[in-house]
C-alpha cells in the first residue's frame, strides 16, 4: 500500500506572521505583543486576529495612540527582561517614535558599556501600491538601515514571514521588521520543515548568469516576474533578495554581481540618498573591475506618492521598468 503524498496547505503572508507570533507567545512567557488595535480589533491589517482570545490582555495589549509612549514602554520592558513585540501601524507613524528608536533603543547598549541590552522587536507595515496616498505609502526602510545599533529586516516570502521572528526575538539588539502592505494577502504553500532564518544572509531566489536583479520586500515579486520576461530575450537573470537591510550581506550581493558582471538594484524608496545608492556603492567599491556595465537603479519617483491609481503605479518601480533596466545593462 502506498501512502498518498500530501502537499502543504496554502497560507497567506498575514497568517504566516500570525503563526510566528503565536509560536513565540506560547514558547516564552516573557514575550508579549503591544500596539494600537492589536487586541480586540486584531491588528490594523488583521495580523494579530485571535491572539487576544488565546493569550489574554496581559500578553496582547492595546495601547493608546502614542507611538513614542508605547515604543518607549517596549524599550523599558526589554531592558527589564521581557521580550516585547511592538507593532507600529504603518511606517509613517514610526516617525513619531524615531527619538525612542534612534536615541534610546539603538544606543543604550553602547552608552552603557555593554551592560544594558534592548532585546526589542518592532514590526511595521511599509510600502505603497494600495492607494493610501502620500502620508501612508512611505518606504523608509533605508532611513532605519542607516542607524547603527539596530537590525533591519524585510521579509518578502512566506518562509521569511513565518521564521524571521524567532531569531529576531533571540537577538540581544533591537530588531525592526518591515512588512510590505501589498504582501499580506499573498498566499502559497509554506514549507513545513523550514527552520529559523539566518538573519545575516541575503537569499538568491533565482539563479542566473547574465544580470543580477537585487531587491527586497514588496519588489521581490516584480523582480522575479521581470526575470521570467527576460528569458524571451535570452537573458538569464539572477534575483537576489536582500531580506536583511542592516547589516547588508556584502558577500552574497557582491558575489552575484561578480558572477553575472551586471547588476540592477530595485528599491521602492526614493532614489536620492536611498538604500539603492548604498548597495550600488558597495558593488562598485568591491567589484568594479568585474562589471561589464554601469550598475542600474530602478527606484520610486522623487515625489510624494500619488493617490490616483495610475499615477501611483507610474511613481513606483514596475516589472517593465526592471526589464528595461536589465536590457540596458546587458545591451
Amino acid at each position: 500500500m502506498t501512502r498518498a503524498k500530501t502537499t502543504p496547505e496554502a497560507v497567506t503572508y498575514r497568517e504566516a506572521l500570525r503563526e510566528a507570533m503565536r509560536e513565540a507567545l506560547a514558547a516564552d512567557e516573557r514575550v508579549f505583543l503591544m500596539g494600537e488595535d492589536v487586541g480586540r480589533y486584531g491588528g490594523a491589517f488583521g495580523v494579530s486576529l485571535g491572539l487576544l482570545d488565546e493569550f489574554g490582555p496581559d500578553r496582547v495589549r492595546d495601547t493608546p495612540l502614542s507611538e513614542s509612549a508605547f515604543v518607549g514602554a517596549g524599550i523599558g520592558a526589554a531592558i527589564a527582561g521581557m521580550r516585547p513585540i511592538v507593532e507600529v501601524m504603518t511606517v509613517n507613524f514610526s516617525l513619531l517614535a524615531l527619538d525612542q528608536i534612534l536615541n534610546n533603543a539603538a544606543t543604550l547598549l553602547h552608552m552603557s558599556g555593554g551592560q544594558v541590552a534592548v532585546p526589542l522587536v518592532i514590526r511595521m507595515t511599509t510600502g505603497a501600491g494600495r492607494q493610501l496616498a502620500a502620508q501612508h505609502s512611505h518606504s523608509l526602510e533605508g532611513w532605519y538601515a542607516h542607524i547603527p545599533g539596530i537590525r533591519v529586516l524585510a521579509p518578502a516570502t512566506l518562509e521569511d514571514a513565518r521564521h524571521m521572528l524567532a531569531p529576531a526575538l533571540a537577538d540581544p539588539d533591537p530588531v525592526v521588521i518591515f512588512e510590505h502592505g501589498s504582501l499580506y494577502n499573498a498566499s502559497g504553500p509554506l514549507t513545513p520543515d523550514a527552520g529559523p532564518v539566518d538573519l545575516d544572509s541575503a537569499a538568491i531566489r533565482r539563479a542566473g548568469t547574465d544580470v543580477s536583479l537585487i531587491t527586497y520586500g514588496g519588489s521581490l515579486g516584480k523582480a522575479l516576474a521581470a526575470a521570467e520576461q527576460l528569458t524571451a530575450d535570452d537573458i538569464d537573470a539572477e534575483v537576489v533578495d536582500l531580506r536583511t537591510l542592516r547589516p547588508l550581506d556584502d558577500g552574497t550581493v557582491v558575489g552575484s554581481a561578480r558572477r553575472t558582471h551586471r547588476a540592477v538594484v530595485i528599491d521602492e524608496g526614493w532614489r536620492t540618498g536611498g538604500l539603492s545608492a548604498e548597495v550600488v556603492a558597495r558593488i562598485t567599491e568591491q567589484a568594479f573591475y568585474d562589471l561589464d556595465a554601469p550598475v542600474e537603479r530602478v527606484c520610486g519617483a522623487e515625489v510624494p506618492v500619488p493617490y490616483a491609481r495610475q499615477l501611483e503605479e507610474a511613481a513606483l518601480p514596475q516589472t517593465g521598468d526592471i526589464v528595461a533596466a536589465a536590457r540596458r545593462a546587458v545591451g
